[in-house]
């Protein structure tokens, strides 16, 4: 009896409590609604793939559209599988161009949103942000204006059901005199060509003149007895020019600032491009939007884009077999003194982590970036900012370490029962971690290291870097 009335009164005090203006207004503050918490989020990191047309399974532009998966979305943002950011951000480069991940106190909002109802709140809160009604650039959508020039691939039709093809036609690019390339960005060519094309690589056939384009700074093992004609294949697929690959889920390139492309009179794009089917006919294929430097601006460097091998052993040495985890490694030299400015993991669909490594020429390693948790609907690009692009010594090896996951536990698997190798379809598997580098001349390369430090750095001078380890 006496505890009945200890509760009745203690029940009491927190209703008069509850009672006071004050209390109600902190109530009433605390309480986190989609109107004027959540909805700026997902407008600023989801709307562009949730939207009507977008590429994601549904729209989250309206309270409407998103109160029925609340429970999903915090799940997915809980576990950081969306927005798709999959980098470890706990080691290697931690500072990017273009993050699009939810800050702590984001995935807080939102986590609070749903714990507290997932409620809808004032809709006078609720400032709608426009619905894309067709394909947009993203470096325009990030603030760098619309591309300078836009280059088309001729169209591809697609029947609903058929093998895996790839399109390989040419186009003209239509400069009437040398400009540098700062940005390029692919995308399909309409929002239908979205569920047919896997990836399109631009490759640049050039002019007589613009030999320098060819990359000589990376270099594979001597040919030996094993796998060395494919890692030699591999060394002369790398120092052919490119412009840019996209797969999905990929936005743009953008190069170090004083870098870039360059593209002259006469050249063209021989484009490659995987298309497979998607149960409906669909016509269509890529494009590629090109940024450039304004005349007297002209970079000094040249940007060239890398696939870091996976494979030391060449195609042959991919070897998963069913219901199974596996891994291989790949080792790539880098005869100049280098600095890495992006990072992207590519594999199928039984790709589960990459990790590249530095081992410099003395023996010490340093890991560059991992990703944990790979999805294949989104070959993130990673793009450090200039201040946290590292940079490494000739002689440095680049190691690249990849995982497969062939088990049930796998949701991408089509089918744990089948034994993968090598190749270019989709059921197939391959890996390699594109790159962009820049070479330096060891003056350029003690100059960089001076003022950021060597290897991964993320920016921060040797000497405040000093400071920090010792306090």
């Amino acid at each position: 009896m006496l505890g009945s009335k200890l509760h009745l009164g203690s029940a009491l005090a927190v209703g008069a409590f509850l009672a006071l203006p004050g209390a109600a207004s902190a109530q009433q503050a605390k309480q986190v609604t989609f109107s004027k918490d959540v909805a700026p989020i997902f407008q600023a990191k989801c709307q562009n793939c949730h939207e009507p047309g977008s590429i994601g399974p549904m729209s989250l532009v309206t309270y409407q559209d998103a109160r029925p998966w609340a429970r999903s979305i915090k799940q997915r943002v809980e576990s950081r599988q969306m927005p798709p950011w999959h980098i470890d951000r706990s080691v290697g480069v931690t500072h990017f161009k273009n993050d699009m991940s939810l800050t702590d106190e984001q995935v807080a909002t939102v986590v609070a949103w749903v714990d507290g109802g997932a409620v809808e709140g004032n809709p006078a809160d609720f400032k709608a942000k426009p619905v894309a009604k067709e394909m947009f650039w993203a470096g325009e959508r990030d603030g760098y204006g619309p591309p300078d020039l836009v280059i088309k691939a001729p169209e591809y039709t697609m029947p609903a059901v058929h093998q895996d093809e790839w399109w390989r036609p040419v186009s003209d690019i239509p400069v009437t005199e040398p400009r540098w390339v700062r940005m390029v960005e692919i995308r399909p060519t309409n929002l239908a060509s979205r569920k047919i094309l896997h990836h399109s690589i631009a490759y640049h056939i050039l002019s007589p003149e613009n030999s320098a384009a060819v990359n000589q700074g990376i270099g594979g093992r001597p040919i030996s007895l094993s796998g060395s004609a494919a890692q030699a294949a591999a060394d002369l697929v790398n120092r052919r020019p490119q412009l840019m690959e996209w797969a999905i889920g990929k936005g743009y390139d953008r190069y170090l600032e004083g870098t870039g492309k360059l593209i002259m009179p006469g050249e063209k794009i021989s484009w490659d491009q995987h298309i497979h089917a998607a149960g409906e006919e669909v016509t269509g294929g890529s494009e590629i939007g090109l940024w450039l430097y304004k005349k007297g601006e002209e970079p000094k460097k040249r940007s060239y884009l890398v696939g870091f091998t996976g494979l030391k052993n060449g195609t042959a040495g991919l070897d998963i077999p069913p219901n199974s985890v596996a891994a291989t490694e790949g080792f790539t030299v880098l005869r100049e003194n280098t600095i890495i400015t992006n990072f992207q993991p590519h594999f199928h669909l039984r790709g589960k982590a990459m990790q590249v490594e530095a081992i410099f020429p003395d023996g010490r390693t340093q890991v560059v970036s991992y990703v944990k948790d790979f999805n294949f609907n989104w070959m993130t690009n990673y793009i450090y900012t200039d201040e946290a692009a590292p940079v490494f010594p000739k002689g440095t090896i680049i190691h690249v370490s990849a995982y497969y996951d062939n088990t049930k536990a796998n949701k991408s698997n089509p089918d744990p029962e089948q034994w993968v190798g090598y190749g270019d379809r989709t059921v197939d598997e391959m890996a390699h971690a594109w790159m962009n580098v820049v070479y330096l001349s060891d003056a350029e390369y003690a100059e960089r290291v001076a003022k950021y430090g060597e290897g991964v750095t993320n920016g921060v001078k040797p000497v405040e870097r000093t400071q920090q380890q010792q306090q």
